[in-house]
């Protein structure tokens, strides 16, 4: 009797392990979709590298009933592989009101903002009957897929949106600056860190291996995007923005920086995590040719109300130092991926800590319901 039941016991385990591997192989080798199988949330939403993001955000559009555009770009992947700007589309095809949520303009940033854009996407809002969602997935894939915070020219995208302005120019005290030695400490106590945080990342047009340059024309990448936002949302209104962004602020926080001008008008509408532009209040700071400035330009008849969500990682001398490390193996090194300078700056900009991504979910879902509720 005994044997009788093992054999049974063993027939129904044989059974239901072949049932799995069936179920498996159909799904990943069939069916060509990915199996996730007990995986949490952040697991799920937060992708080891831009390939998969890229894949994820692709299939999920078109689960979701979205429509699905591709911007081509010039740039090429470490293996060769093809880049674009995938762009999600919701809701009204000539929409008043829209929702735009952006990711990724600079490169390995990108993980957070893709996560928070897979976690939308997974679970779609209403949406008035003539609002669109319009979500573009990492506007900087060369950045993302090398893991560069900047593009295929070294420039950092938030620092090229210049318009009329010439591209030219550099603070003087980031002339003087050298990041590779301790004369940073100096200058600190010469000009005060809030003045010397300005001079660093603020944006510069003179050296074109430094960090934060800001280019000297207006990038593949910047003028592809601005041009299909200016052709296809002529019927827009009102424009809610958001642009996702780690690395500033307190390590698990968030902080919405904003420009300027736009400062009183955003504070009571999204509350205190509005901070003021100014590095000697806060930990936000003005720069040159950001994002922010150019969707005016684009949309001239649109009401604008433009975000950068900023999440804290690390120290901003950590940053710095991580920055510095990959830009000097980019240009003196073999600029591969296996090198610990990469693996670093990625850490860097999306710790594998699960309960700093869990709160990037999470405040990225409520800024998302948030901004639902200005979109009228």
């Amino acid at each position: 009797m005994t044997k009788t039941i093992e054999k049974f016991a063993a027939g129904m385990v044989f059974t239901l392990v072949s049932a799995s591997s069936i179920w498996l192989i159909m799904h990943r080798y069939i069916y060509q979709k990915p199996v996730e199988v007990h995986m949490k949330l952040p697991e799920k939403v937060f992708s080891p590298d831009y390939f998969t993001a890229r894949q994820r955000f692709r299939e999920i559009v078109t689960t979701a009933g979205g429509r699905l555009e591709t911007i081509p770009l010039e740039a090429h992947g470490p293996s060769g592989e093809g880049l674009g700007i995938d762009i999600a589309w919701f809701g009204a095809a000539n929409p008043r009101s829209v929702l735009l949520h952006s990711s990724g303009l600079h490169g390995v940033e990108g993980f957070a903002g893709s996560a928070i854009q897979l976690q939308l996407l997974n679970d779609l809002p209403t949406l008035p009957k003539d609002a669109a969602l319009i979500v573009a997935h990492v506007l900087n894939p060369y950045g993302m897929a090398w893991l560069r915070r900047f593009n295929e020219n070294n420039v950092d995208l938030n620092r090229n949106f210049l318009g009329d302005e010439p591209y030219a120019g550099a603070p003087d005290t980031y002339a003087n600056l050298d990041l590779y030695t301790l004369r940073a400490g100096w200058l600190v106590l010469r000009h005060g860190m809030p003045a010397l945080k300005v001079a660093v990342v603020g944006g510069q047009y003179e050296y074109p291996k430094g960090l934060f340059f800001g280019g000297k024309r207006l990038e593949e990448v910047s003028e592809k995007y601005q041009a299909f936002l200016a052709q296809r949302l002529t019927s827009v209104e009102r424009l809610v923005a958001i642009d996702v962004h780690t690395g500033i602020g307190n390590y698990r926080e968030d902080i919405l920086m904003v420009e300027p001008k736009d400062y009183a008008v955003l504070r009571p509408m999204f509350g205190e995590r509005v901070v003021p532009p100014d590095p000697e209040k806060s930990d936000s700071y003005p720069v040159r040719g950001a994002l922010n400035t150019m969707f005016a330009r684009a949309m001239p008849k649109a009401k604008v109300f433009a975000l950068t969500q900023e999440f804290g990682t690390y120290s901003a001398t950590k940053v710095l130092h991580a920055l510095r490390e990959e830009n000097r193996w980019h240009y003196y090194g073999a600029g591969t991926l296996d090198h610990p300078a990469k693996r670093i700056l990625k850490e860097t900009f999306c710790p594998q800590d699960e309960t700093w991504r869990e709160s990037v979910l999470k405040r990225g879902r409520e800024l998302l319901n948030q901004a639902l509720l200005n979109l009228q």
